[in-house]
């Protein structure tokens, strides 16, 4: 899925009043896109990851770990350390 769609939804899921803005806010944020509402290099790259990657990557940068060294769990959008 689709960086902002994803992202989107997550918000929405979450109950925020307006999540395609807040999504977009937090993507701008982040460096991941323009003012104008493209998706910046980074931007691309993340999305390029997919939803498993971005999760494997998130844990991987808070651990110091390596990210082939989780797995994915598709229900909670979460990566855990293979055993």
């Amino acid at each position: 899925m689709k960086l902002l769609p994803r992202l989107t939804s997550q918000l929405e899921g979450k109950g925020m009043a307006d999540p395609k803005g807040m999504a977009i806010a937090l993507l701008k944020k982040r460096g991941h896109m323009t003012a104008g509402g493209a998706l910046t290099k980074e931007g691309k790259k993340r999305q390029a990851l997919g939803a498993a990657g971005r999760a494997k990557d998130r844990a991987a940068n808070a651990s110091g770990r390596g990210a082939v060294e989780y797995k994915y769990n598709a229900k909670t959008n979460q990566a855990t350390l293979k055993k």
